[in-house]
């Protein structure tokens, strides 16, 4: 490579990585534990620790689908330049940085995913229309999804006449059932990545894996059914700790692909034959000192500012955020984790006493519409310019 190409690579490699820092200090970092820390089972410093591991984890793991969707999917034609690369980054992780230090979660797939269509638009591509629906499908039915479960879920472990000792390992089963049936990189064959009923089940088929699914379901229900009996209140707390890892997981797996698509045609038009795992544990390390150094300011937001959850609302709240995500990322959809975790903690918070800032929702909600067209424009302008100097 000459020293062109080079500097390019090293501008576009700075702008990824400050992309994944601000998801790190802003969505994937600060979001999955913010009803934990609301319902005091976690300190502030403790949660940003410890998103920042599993995100880095989640990232490794499960990133390569939204990777590829947000590199090269979101626009028909040729595959972003590195100008075109530099400049939807910079753009999406400098509006992202804004909302980390204004308290205002800004939605980070809204504004990488405006300003990479901008660019990947300025550059002369077509409007990539079965993706835009599938993901404006994804984006719309969330709130409602998310909100409307994580109400429903409140309502039952709130009700008199629902006992939380069978109820709540009820849940875990249930979350237990889903995660047998998360792909995992590392469990395929050939890079391919592979549920833990799949591995487990081998050639048996979808008998062997339903058989996986209740084996770990029943597990995971079971042990957290012995907890409670043992103590209930630390058995609450145990659970939504686990689901807060859980989230954050998903959250890396989700986000790390909003920092590394654009990346992903450069590498390939340069010849560079970078395995896609050692990308996305790169990607994973960004996010992760974006958690351990910002993260704590908009954990604080949303946990303090948006209500005041319980255990129980909490755990309401992160157990459609974990699903949803998991839905996303499966269809290699780029999601917001402010868009999940906000409305499910809005839903949970609804059902009850819990006061919900309907000023700081209506500001979160323009911020999201915003940040999608403002990044759009703003990357679509500042590519036009760049060409024409």
């Amino acid at each position: 490579m000459d020293a062109v190409t080079v500097a390019t690579f090293l501008a576009a490699g700075l702008a990824s990585l400050f992309m994944a820092w601000a998801i790190g200090a802003g969505s994937s970092g600060s979001t999955p534990f913010a009803p934990a820390v609301g319902a005091n089972a976690v300190s502030v410093m403790r949660a940003g620790f410890v998103v920042g591991i599993f995100g880095l984890l989640g990232a490794t793991l499960q990133g390569a689908n939204v990777t590829e969707a947000v590199g090269r999917e979101l626009v028909v034609g040729d595959p972003l330049t590195p100008v075109a690369a530099i400049v939807a980054l910079s753009i999406a992780a400098a509006l992202v940085a804004v909302g980390v230090f204004t308290g205002y979660p800004i939605a980070t797939a809204f504004t990488v995913t405006g300003a990479v269509i901008g660019a990947g638009l300025a550059m002369g591509g077509a409007p990539a229309w079965p993706k835009w629906l599938e993901i404006l499908a994804v984006w719309g039915l969330t709130p409602f999804v998310g909100g409307g479960v994580a109400y429903a879920t409140a309502w039952l472990l709130r009700h008199e006449a629902v006992a939380e000792v069978l109820a709540i390992p009820a849940l875990a089963a249930l979350v237990g059932a889903i995660l047998a049936n998360v792909e995992f990189v590392l469990l395929g064959g050939g890079g391919e990545a592979a549920s833990v009923s799949a591995a487990i089940a081998g050639g048996s088929g979808y008998p062997g894996r339903a058989a996986v699914t209740l084996l770990v379901a029943a597990t995971i229900g079971g042990a957290l059914a012995a907890d409670m009996r043992a103590d209930e209140a630390a058995g609450e707390r145990h659970f939504l700790l686990v689901m807060g890892a859980l989230v954050a997981f998903s959250a890396g797996g989700s986000q790390v692909g909003l920092a590394l698509g654009p990346l992903l045609p450069l590498l390939e038009g340069a010849g560079v034959a970078l395995p896609l795992v050692a990308l996305l544990f790169g990607g994973g390390v960004g996010l992760l000192l974006g958690s351990w150094t910002a993260a704590p300011r908009m954990i604080k937001a949303i946990a303090q500012d948006y209500s005041s959850l319980g255990p129980r609302r909490s755990i309401a709240a992160l157990i459609p955020s974990f699903a949803i995500a998991q839905v996303a990322i499966l269809l290699g959809v780029p999601i917001s984790f402010n868009e999940i975790v906000v409305s499910a903690v809005v839903g949970a918070g609804a059902a009850g006493a819990a006061g919900v800032s309907a000023g700081k929702i209506g500001y979160t909600v323009l911020a999201w519409v915003a940040s999608l067209v403002g990044a759009g424009v703003l990357s679509y302008v500042l590519y036009l310019g760049i060409v024409v100097v």
